[in-house]
């Protein structure tokens, strides 16, 4: 399953956060989708569906971490960026942990966020290439 299409997921509770993320990606080429909760990303994204999740970890609900937990257990492997206002170092260090590919502060530097997604999206593009 190729990453060519550069599909982006922001879920985020604040909506001029989805707004802002989106522009920003978009004028790097990327096709965006915003969600304002986890609970209506997973309602409508397919599980098999290639992309790269840009998710909050403190929102209303099905918080990050629980969203996190419910992309692992899908068996799906979407790489997964967390993003948060929190300014703990145990946040980073656990969204790692729990295998997401990055963690950013919001607010969030727009080249750091193209950055970490453009090199997912290499990863991913050559490691789904030695599987064929």
């Amino acid at each position: 399953m190729l990453f060519e299409n550069k599909q982006i997921f922001v879920v985020d509770d604040d909506e001029s956060v989805c707004r802002a993320l989106k522009i920003l990606l978009m004028t790097f080429g990327f096709e965006v989708k915003t969600f304002n909760s986890a609970k209506s990303f997973f309602g409508v994204v397919p599980n098999d569906e290639p992309g790269c999740l840009v998710l909050d970890i403190h929102m209303p609900g099905l918080d990050g971490w629980a969203a996190q937990k419910k992309v692992l257990d899908s068996g799906s492997n979407r790489p997964v960026i967390f993003i948060s206002a929190e300014k703990q170092e145990s946040a980073a260090g656990r969204a790692l942990n729990v295998g997401a590919v990055g963690f950013l502060q919001k607010p969030v530097d727009g080249q750091t966020l193209v950055d970490l997604i453009n090199a997912v999206v290499e990863k991913k593009d050559s490691t789904d290439e030695i599987r064929k």
